[in-house]
């Protein structure tokens, strides 16, 4: 069972790489730009919650994770624009990453490697779909303050 955990840690590991490749193609993409920047999965902030974006959330601030993506930074309301950009490229980056490991894990069920896969899905899950969540979440909350400071300026 170690083994299949360290297994799909590596996976993981490697699909954020592939996630990475893939976003710099679908970047340049009209598609990228109307559509993937603005996904929105779950809006609620109850059902964000409830499933635990805020125990991952404390766990990218607090840990090695907050070094992976230094840029996700703001330091006044002139970058507003470009965080959101770099946000949106570690959210469709995780989404990526989060779909090949899921086809590589259903290939695991045609082989009848079932324990492999559960822990497999539950890993990708963790390290790559919440931190996706957690973008989509934050990019809410910096819509939000766009939108507050926008109005406040042309008053």
């Amino acid at each position: 069972m170690i083994k299949y955990f360290t297994f799909s840690i590596s996976i993981t590991f490697l699909s954020w790489i592939v996630g990475m490749i893939v976003n710099a193609f679908f970047a340049k993409t009209e598609f990228y730009k109307t559509s993937l920047s603005n996904l929105n999965f779950i809006r609620s902030k109850l059902l964000n919650k409830a499933i635990g974006i805020g125990v991952i959330k404390w766990i990218v601030k607090n840990t090695f994770f907050k070094y992976f993506n230094p840029k996700l930074k703001i330091k006044n309301i002139n970058e507003v624009d470009t965080l959101r950009n770099e946000m949106t490229t570690a959210e469709i980056s995780h989404l990526i990453a989060f779909i090949v490991v899921s086809i590589f894990a259903v290939t695991r069920i045609f082989k009848e490697q079932y324990l492999l896969t559960l822990i497999m899905m539950s890993v990708n899950t963790i390290m790559n779909l919440y931190p996706s969540l957690l973008q989509q979440e934050n990019k809410r909350r910096l819509d939000k303050l766009r939108s507050i400071f926008l109005s406040y300026s042309s008053r």
